[in-house]
């Protein structure tokens, strides 16, 4: 069986799910305020977060590493309105990036991104490092049934 970053097309199609899923938070009122005006390398983050996770090269972890993540989470505050919104448009994002729809691919990929949500939504309300979530490194999602925690 391929692995989710093969099935998903390889980098350049998870490039274009995330500039597509970048596109729609910061225009969304909800979440725009999370991320600013934008980053001019954040696309290409979260496209290296997401390959590695799939099974692709591991160069998020390589370049950034999982403190970064933290790092730029913590203090944010995310609400579960936005963690749900965040969702929402992160799955609305598959179809217009034209990235598969079996039901096994985006089974896989709503888990995967629920679990972030909740890893982020944790992270961004620790007052210590206590109160982080113990998720110290990039999680290798697999297909559904697959508990990578």
């Amino acid at each position: 069986m391929p692995s989710l970053f093969e099935h998903a097309g390889g980098e350049a199609a998870l490039h274009r799910l995330e500039q597509v899923f970048y596109d729609s938070v910061l225009a969304d009122p909800l979440l725009q305020p999370l991320f600013g005006t934008g980053q001019p390398r954040h696309v290409e983050h979260l496209t290296s977060f997401t390959a590695e996770s799939f099974g692709g090269p591991d160069r998020f972890s390589r370049e950034l590493g999982f403190a970064h993540l933290i790092a730029v989470h913590r203090g944010l505050k995310i609400t579960e309105a936005q963690r749900q919104r965040f969702v929402r448009l992160y799955l609305a994002a598959l179809d217009t990036a034209g990235l598969p729809a079996d039901a096994p691919f985006r089974d896989a990929v709503r888990e995967h991104v629920e679990f972030g949500s909740q890893v982020a939504l944790q992270n961004s309300r620790a007052g210590t490092d206590a109160d982080l979530h113990p998720l110290r490194e990039v999680p290798h999602w697999t297909w559904a049934g697959d508990d990578p925690r």
